[in-house]
Formats: C-alpha cells, structure tokens, sequence
C-alpha cells in the first residue's frame, strides 16, 4: 500500500514525503522530479510542448508508481484533476489531502520562480487564489484523509500522516 501526497503547490507534498519516507523505510518519489529527470526542466515542459503534454507525461509516470508497493509519492499539484490517476493510484495506496491557507501557500509560493502556473504572471496571489478555490473541491473528493498543515512543522505533519495511514 503506498502513501500518496496531494495538495496545492507549497504546502509541503516534497518535505514531508521524504521526511515519512525516512521515518518508514519506504521508498520516496516526486512525480515532478521523476518527470524532470526523464524530460528536462517542468517549465521548459510546459513553455515548449505545453500542459497537456506535461499532463500525459504525468499520466505515465503515475502508472509506473502504481504498480509498485510500499512507496510514499508526492504529487504535482495538478495531478489528481485528471480522474485516471486517481483510479490508478487508489489501487494500491490511499491519497492524502495536505490542506493548507491562502496565506501560508502565498508566503511559500511567491519567492519560487519555478512554478509554471504562476510564471510571468504579475498576478501570483490571484492566480494562487483561483487555482486554490478550483482545486480544493477535488482534493477533498479524492482522499481518503486530510491532514492541515498550517503552522505545523515538516515533523507534525509526517507523524500525523503516519498515524493516520496506520489505521485507515
């Protein structure tokens, strides 16, 4: 069974995936880094070949993770859209929620200049804003828990998935 991570960008899927990994012995893998690995730089990605291609290149990336077991995986932020990764990745692990403010995801996000979403776009809260009240409605439909991470550390926030994933 894996742990999968979900959440608007910034709230922490990275940090606290690899900080779980470390406290379970579990294998840790960001879908946005497996991508960049394989095909450059997520930005280039999307600037070049667009979101859709980006999207599709996701898409393969979930299938490969899903068959595997014992994983903790961190998601893009804009992964579980897309029902077919959730039906592949609810067949062997349990999604997450990391719900986190308005405020804590704009101080997290703003200085990041990596973030295709929010690039070239004068706009970043807005932006923020409206990708946040979009996305939160699916976030919530596909987990299975919901874990805030608002003034939580890396730390509380891997624990309390941990504890949680034991007894779902």
């Amino acid at each position: 069974m894996n742990i999968i991570l979900c959440g608007m960008m910034g709230v922490g899927k990275s940090s606290v995936g690899i900080r779980i990994a470390e406290k379970t012995g579990r294998r840790w893998y960001d879908t946005d880094i497996v991508i960049s690995d394989r095909h450059g730089s997520i930005s280039d990605i999307f600037e070049f070949y667009g979101e859709a291609h980006f999207r599709a290149l996701e898409t393969e990336v979930v299938r490969e993770l899903a068959g595997k077991d014992g994983l903790v995986i961190s998601t893009g932020g804009g992964l579980v859209l897309k029902p077919e990764n959730n039906e592949l990745l609810k067949q062997n692990g349990k999604i997450v929620f990391m719900r986190a403010g308005f405020e804590t995801l704009l101080k997290r996000v703003r200085a990041d200049e990596t973030r295709p979403l929010l690039k070239n776009n004068g706009k970043i809260a807005e932006r923020l804003g409206m990708l946040l009240s979009e996305r939160t409605p699916v976030y919530e439909a596909v987990a299975d828990l919901i874990v805030d991470t608002d003034d939580r550390t890396v730390d509380e926030v891997a624990d309390t998935i941990i504890r949680l994933f034991e007894r779902a």
